[in-house]
């Protein structure tokens, strides 16, 4: 069988995804079981994966849908906590001494807050935390879906402490042998993985500048009374101070200390700038703008988690902003501590379920982390939140029951979406000679393309990252394989690298399971198809841009790296 046939079944669970959920409009709980089922049938008799390895993955998959469910629980758990005690109520009545406007509070919950939570925490969490806190501002649930999925780009690569860099590309290339080659030319691993992150910084910072501005058209255009865009075009100025203040320090950070800290630092800087600006009128628009009246939204905007906050009770009076806030800072700083602190990573860690080499197929393995994942650093907060808000225990027994309701339906979904993920990823071993779905596909884009890859690049690591909903993941799959295409083309392997990883961050917008996540947390399932025609327009934006700026760079501007191959 031919490459271009190859691709084609290896597209097909994609191809079909997006017929089912975007074009068909069909309830992810329908169309994910469905393309599981066609996604095991192409591997057992297109890959000749063996039944056996796909029970496997299919196994692997249920593992990590059980981490990824106990992060949507924590962030649930916290939202319906902080119902129950009157600090949401507390904490939208703050926001009117900032700006009642939703298109500056978006930025700032959203854009800034959502980008420090992905630089401490990583894995889907911003959506998570920041879409139920936009919904307990008055933000209707699929409004704040789709900006929890925006802020999934800019921030991602370098979230989680760096872990895309450290873990995805670090383990993605082939260092042993890049190493020796740098070390033949008197440069290091180190040398090179920093001009990866250089690049990667830079490109980011140019392309993501705009994702606020794109986050305020989009709001009103798809959620406001008049379906304009010329009402998001308004805030356009203080969309993009909003993301000059991210990206300035994020970039710097990126050049100077690398991987670990620049989506923290850019939004801890870039957050006390931005309210202040908001609060002194600075470029924000004269007439504020908001939501039609919550009686007037359509069906499909709601979620099943509803928060009144029409008034304030005798109990939310006296509830100062700081302890209605001092949750959220708590599970930022531990997120932070937990990710820093070597020995209490290592602490955490120590409690783990873990399945090695599943059903006896090499290199297939799942873990469990409780403690250390940011659902169980949330739960502990919940814990510390029903004391320190002086709860009662009829409150906080309703927050849990409410709470697992919601995450029922995403446990359906899940159970389906992330083991086909691993069945693609997996295929690589089996007895066809093929290599894995993933790599074939990008082997035809770039065997297509040719000289002019470059711009396509990003776009194979957003489909990695599509596949697998993780910017890591997708480093991992094609780091290598955007390695070589570079040396084939003789273009600078570092800035290929930091495309494919660009892309793959940008590819988080669209991920069908961080969409399901994300809209789990909210209450609203049944809607992903919609979320992603969205969301698809940011991600065809950030992908071009920083394709056509990796040409550029290539070609015009004469991009090389360490290993000095260079046009």
């Amino acid at each position: 069988m031919g490459l271009g046939m190859q691709a084609l079944f290896a597209a097909l669970p994609i191809i079909a995804s997006g017929i089912l959920l975007v074009g068909l409009r069909m309830k992810a709980k329908t169309a994910m079981p469905i393309v599981y089922v066609m996604t095991a049938l192409i591997a057992l008799f297109v890959w000749e994966v063996s039944f056996n390895r796909v029970l496997a993955s299919t196994l692997q998959g249920v593992v990590i849908t059980i981490a990824v469910l106990w992060i949507i629980f924590g962030a649930i758990l916290l939202l319906n906590t902080l119902k129950h005690s009157g600090a949401v109520a507390v904490i939208r009545n703050g926001f009117n001494g900032v700006s009642a406007d939703r298109r500056i509070q978006l930025i700032i919950v959203c854009w800034l807050f959502g980008a420090f939570i992905e630089g401490a925490s990583g894995f889907g969490t911003p959506a998570a935390i920041a879409a139920p806190l936009m919904v307990a501002l008055g933000f209707p649930a699929a409004a704040a879906v789709m900006l929890g999925m925006m802020v999934q780009s800019t921030p991602v690569t370098f979230g989680a402490v760096g872990t895309p860099i450290l873990i995805g590309v670090n383990s993605g290339l082939d260092k042993a042998g890049i190493t020796t080659r740098l070390g033949e030319v008197g440069s290091s691993w180190d040398v090179y993985l920093q001009t990866v992150v250089t690049n990667v910084a830079i490109t980011h910072a140019i392309v993501g500048v705009l994702i606020p501005s794109f986050m305020v058209m989009m709001l009103t255009r798809f959620f406001g009374k008049n379906a304009s865009w010329s009402e998001g075009l308004a805030a356009v100025p203080f969309a993009i101070f909003g993301g000059l203040a991210f990206v300035i320090p994020y970039a710097m950070t990126g050049i100077i200390l690398g991987p670990e800290f620049p989506s923290i630092i850019g939004a801890l800087v870039g957050l006390p700038i931005v309210v202040m600006g908001a609060k002194s009128g600075f470029l924000v628009p004269k007439q504020s703008w908001d939501f039609p009246p919550a009686s007037e939204w359509p069906a499909h905007w709601i979620g099943q988690i509803e928060i009144r906050l029409d008034t304030l009770t005798e109990k939310t009076k006296k509830m100062s902003l700081l302890v209605a806030w001092l949750p959220y800072v708590m599970v930022a700083g531990i997120l932070v501590l937990t990710r820093v602190s070597p020995e209490l990573k290592k602490f955490l860690l120590s409690f783990k379920v873990a399945f090695v080499n599943i059903l006896g197929e090499k290199g297939i393995s799942g873990s469990i982390e409780p403690l250390y994942l940011p659902g169980g650093i949330i739960v502990f907060v919940v814990l510390l939140t029903y004391f320190l808000h002086g709860m009662k225990a009829k409150e906080m027994s309703a927050a849990i029951g409410e709470s697992t309701k919601v995450l029922l339906g995403a446990g359906f979904v899940l159970i389906f979406t992330v083991p086909l993920v691993r069945i693609l990823i997996n295929s690589g071993v089996n007895g066809a000679g093929f290599a894995s779905m993933p790599i074939v596909m990008a082997q035809y884009v770039s065997t297509t393309v040719g000289s002019i890859y470059p711009v396509f690049a990003p776009f194979v690591g957003a489909i990695g990252a599509f596949i697998a909903g993780s910017n890591t993941v997708s480093n991992m799959m094609l780091a290598q394989y955007q390695f070589g295409v570079a040396e084939g083309i003789g273009v600078s392997t570092a800035l290929m690298v930091a495309l494919q990883a660009v892309g793959a961050a940008a590819g988080n917008m669209v991920a069908i399971h961080n969409v399901v996540a994300a809209s789990a947390t909210v209450g609203l399932l049944g809607q992903e198809g919609e979320t992603l025609r969205k969301t698809a327009i940011p991600t065809a934006y950030y992908c071009l841009f920083a394709g056509i700026l990796g040409l550029i760079g290539m070609y015009v501007l004469g991009a090389t790296d360490p290993l000095f191959i260079a046009k």
